[in-house]
Formats: C-alpha cells, structure tokens, sequence
C-alpha cells in the first residue's frame, strides 16, 4: 500500500481564504485610515458602518480560515527551502503567520467591543443586528480606540513583512515558494 501524495500548493479553498482575507484587510485598513481624517458628516458615518461590516466581515472569514487550517492540514515548507533557511527565518516564519492569525481575531473584536463601548451598534450590512459586545462604557471606549489602531497598524506591519518574504522567495530566492499559494490560472 503506498501513502497518498501530498500536493505542495495549498488546497483551493485555503487560497480563496487566504486571498479574500487580504483584500478584505487591505480595504478595511485602507477606509479605516481614510475615514479616521475626515469631519463629521453623513459620508463618514456610512464610512464608519462599512467598515464596521468589513470587519465582522473578517472575522467571519477568519474562522473559516481557521476551521479549515485545523480541519485540512497545509502542506509542509518544502524540504529544500527549509533546510536553506537560517532557524531566525525559520522561526520568524512561524512567528509572523501565528501573530498574523491572532491578530485576525483581535482587531476586529476589539472594534467591535470599542463600538459596543461607544454605544454604537452593528447592524452587519445593515440587515443583521449584533449584539453589543461589551456593555456601553464612553470613558473606557476612549482609552480601546487607540488599542484598535495599534493592533490594526501590527497586523498591517505583519502583512508587509508577509508580502516582503514572498517576494524575497519569489524574486531573489527564485523557490517557487509563492507558487503555493497563487490561484491556479483557467
């Protein structure tokens, strides 16, 4: 009997995750950063509401992401590549991609606890209610808000050092590291 062959590249719904959380975090930062400049308005409330949908968004998708992480062993760094890699790029590796799932779940929930502190409620895509997270505590909201940036601007500084090793694989190590997670072409 032999063993199944395990596929190097990451399976289809791991990469639709994977990318769709990229896009989705990139947005979410990107009007978060927009929004926070501009003066009280009806243009910036609806900025506020998609980006509160943007992150329960991501926190939908980063349980599924972990669902299927837990449920669908990846595949592992292949052999050559991680020999060739010192252990601090070894460990930074693993470090970066389990802060990254941390921080995943933390952004968004303490949005959502800033808002629920605020007394701002959710209404996900304007149809669904949610129920506040915390109970409405203005004082307290002051001091969570710069938490929440500070945990965004974290995972963005992750996602850089992420796209930066990639493309380090990609572009000067020539591994074909990147391969594994590019979506197949039609």
């Amino acid at each position: 009997m032999s063993l199944p062959t395990v596929s190097p590249r990451y399976s289809a719904p791991a990469i639709a995750l994977h990318w769709l959380l990229a896009l989705a975090i990139l947005g979410s930062m990107g009007l978060g950063w927009y929004m926070s400049d501009l003066p009280f308005s009806p243009q910036r409330l609806k900025f506020y509401n998609w980006h509160k949908w943007a992150g329960i968004t991501i926190l939908a998708l980063s349980l599924l992401r972990l669902l299927w992480r837990l449920t669908h062993r990846p595949p592992a760094l292949p052999a050559p590549i991680a020999t060739a890699m010192p252990s601090w790029q070894l460990r930074a590796y693993h470090a970066t991609h389990h802060l990254m799932y941390l921080l995943f779940f933390a952004v968004p929930l303490v949005g959502w606890a800033y808002s629920s502190m605020a007394g701002f409620p959710i209404v996900w895509f304007g149809v669904l209610p949610l129920p506040d997270f915390v109970p409405v505590d203005k004082e307290l909201a002051k001091l969570v808000k710069p938490v929440h940036a500070i945990l965004a601007y974290t995972l963005l500084a992750l996602v850089v050092l992420h796209v930066a090793a990639a493309l380090k694989h990609q572009f000067v190590d020539r591994d074909g590291l990147l391969d594994r997670m590019r979506p197949r072409r039609a």
